[in-house]
This record gives C-alpha cells, structure tokens and sequence, in this order.
C-alpha cells in the first residue's frame, strides 16, 4: 500500500432541489454531502459508515461522477475527475467502477451472465474480435468463483451471493485501479457476506485495487477496512485507522455505534448509549454541531460552533469540540 494518496475529495457537497409551486420553483434543497474532504492511499481500502441517510451512497456516487457534485474537486490519481466531460470522462471511467447494494435489481434480468459482463467491453471497445471477449469473460467467471457453463444462464437463476459475484465481475471487466463498494453484503445472508468479503479482499490482493467501502454494519467494515470514516448528517465526524477507532473512538456517535454492535458473550457487553430523538432533517440541519440535539455529551458551544475535523490522536481526526 503506498502513501501517496490515489483519491483526494476535496470539499465535496451534494444538494438536490426541493421544487413546488405553480412552477416548480426550487423552495429549499436536501443537503445531502455538506463539504466532505477524504484521502485514500493506492491499495487502500477506506470503511465508510453511518446511519442510513447520512449522505454514504451519495458521496460515492459523487466521486465516480453517476451524480454531479455540487462543489468541490475530485482529483483521482493526479487527474481532476471533476473537469471532464464527453470523451475524457468516458476514458477515465475505466479507472473507476461501483459495486451496487442490491444484486438483484443491479443486473438486467433480460441479458445471459455473459451479456452483462461483456457490456463493458464492448463500451469501451477493448477487444476487437467476438472470441477475445468471450475469452475474457470466461476469465472474470472464473475470477469470482462461478463455473463457465454460468454464462448463458440469466440472474434469475442465481442466488443472490452468486449475483453480487455476477456484479463483481462486471465491475473488474476494464480493469480499474478504483472501485466503490455500495453495501455490496447488506442484502446478503452471513453466510454468503463472510464469502464475498473475503473475495474482495482476495481480488484486492491479486489486482491491487483501491476500494471505498460503504456499509452500516461496523464489523464487516472493521474486517475490509485498514481506515475508517464515520459520517453524520452528509459530514465525516470521525477518521482513523481500523484499529485505532475501533479500541479509542473519540466522536459521541461512533461510541454509540459501536455500542451497538452484538457481542457473542453478554458477560462482556459495556453499557449500550442509547441516543435520543431521531435524525434532524437533511433540509434543515440544526445550527452548530449536528449531532448536538442527539449527543449525550452537549454543552451549550455546540448549538453555535461547527467543530472541524482535528486531529485528537495521531493520525486520528474528530470533529467535535469536546474531544
């Protein structure tokens, strides 16, 4: 893993536009993404976690450019992915791929297995002759663990652990260095999550890829993850390594998420911190620190000041003012 960094978000902010009236004039905007700044090192993977809602899926959406950014730059291995357009930004694409959260309404029911992979190929013109594409097709089938006589089958004759390989195998055909993994387990049994887990970190071995790993279960992150950033509200209020988060959280909301977490043995469980009140609105966040109409350790400077991310630990950043 190197430490130069191969994605900089830099101020990233997403907001959709809330229109009524008789002209459907823009009335107010669901702040989604609120200035979110990130590094991620080449061959890194980068745990993103929070509460469904808290702008995860949005801000990767942002940096591999399916939804447009409202502000800030996205540069991706010195190249500013925010700049480009038409032909250079369908160039770079190969560079960057997504991982959906839902297996079965990711994969066009219509299309053989086959079809699905080789889609990309064919975007790209990658192979000029039918046989090449076959060929490499077959390969990422085997790549992800699926048999070859899958390819002429259709999604709905696969499970759903089998599909999000299928997923898998779409992502990694072109080749790219980055890939954003969008809850790629949440829809999937244990069982089959431990197994996709350990294929991507398998494949990130073998290929030397780079992940943003968004999820809500703490655990899968902790397992994939070397650093983890928590999001609140479409900010990141916390950012470590893995461990370092997991054993000295810092932020008020990652002790309560990871209080959350189930443990095997009772006899071992710390007390639960059990947040009150309910997730202000997206549209009108409360003023100072967002977490403050909700957080157990309030005072009153948190109505008023919006803490920044500053580092607490080493190489350990908190956006809050208590900490």
């Amino acid at each position: 893993m190197s430490n130069t960094p191969f994605l900089q978000i830099k101020d990233i902010t997403k907001e959709f536009p809330i229109r009524g009236g008789l002209f459907s004039r823009q009335v107010a905007s669901v702040k989604a993404v609120q200035g979110v700044s990130l590094e991620i090192k080449k061959g890194e993977t980068l745990g993103l976690v929070g509460e469904s809602g808290c702008g995860k899926s949005t801000l990767g959406r942002c940096i591999i450019r399916l939804i447009e950014p409202t502000s800030g730059s996205i540069i991706l291995d010195g190249q500013n992915v925010t700049d480009l357009q038409g032909e250079e930004l369908r160039a770079l694409r190969r560079k960057m791929q997504i991982i959906f959260q839902d297996p079965y309404a990711s994969l066009n029911p219509r299309m053989t297995v086959g079809s699905i992979i080789s889609e990309p190929l064919e975007i790209h013109n990658l192979f000029d002759s039918k046989k090449d594409r076959l060929d490499r097709v077959k390969q990422l089938i085997e790549l992800v663990g699926l048999r070859p006589e899958h390819i002429n089958r259709y999604p709905h004759e696969f499970s759903g652990g089998q599909r999000q390989r299928i997923g898998i195998a779409r992502a990694l055909a072109v080749d790219p260095s980055f890939i954003v993994c969008d809850e790629p387990v949440s829809a999937l049994d244990v069982s089959i999550q431990a197994q996709v887990i350990n294929l991507l970190m398998d494949l990130q071995q073998r290929l030397g890829l780079t992940y943003l790993f968004i999820a809500h279960d703490l655990k899968v992150v902790e397992h994939i993850s070397n650093r983890v950033a928590v999001m609140y509200l479409g900010k990141v209020v916390e950012i470590a390594g893995a461990d370092e988060l997991y054993k000295h959280p810092s932020h008020p909301y990652t002790r309560a998420l990871l209080s959350a977490i189930p443990v095997p043995d009772p006899r071992k469980k710390e007390s639960r911190i059990i947040l009150t009140g309910d997730v202000p609105s997206p549209i009108r966040p409360p003023s100072g620190c967002h977490f403050h109409p909700r957080c157990p350790d309030m005072i009153d400077e948190c109505k008023a000041t919006c803490p920044s991310l500053r580092n607490t630990r080493p190489e350990h950043g908190t956006a809050c003012i208590r900490a």
